[in-house]
């Protein structure tokens, strides 16, 4: 797995490897909305691919982690960027969590 130093450049090489769409999490309905299709789609039919924490030692706004999710059902890749420390939201790991359970050896 490859590391990097910041959210933006993760993201940068995710989608050169196919990682296009962007996705946010929705807690109200818990699902994954995809910015550029504007789908609701359901965590349980993504895995998570990989993923890189950002403890933000430089800048307190990089405290992320970036998730690279696919899914076969949907054929879609896509990211989604977590904050963590003061920005956190126990309601976005709690989706997240539903990716976690099923993620790649």
């Amino acid at each position: 797995m490859c590391s990097y130093d910041k959210v933006s450049e993760a993201k940068a090489e995710l989608q050169k490897r196919g990682y296009s769409y962007d996705y946010a999490i929705n807690p109200e309905n818990k699902c994954l909305v995809c910015h550029k299709t504007g789908m609701n789609l359901s965590p349980i039919d993504f895995i998570i691919d990989e993923f890189h924490r950002f403890d933000g030692d430089s800048d307190p706004d990089e405290e992320m982690i970036v998730y690279a999710i696919s899914s076969e059902k949907y054929k879609l890749k896509g990211v989604i960027v977590i904050a963590l420390g003061v920005y956190s939201d126990s309601e976005d790991f709690a989706i997240v969590e539903l990716l976690r359970r099923r993620i790649k050896d």
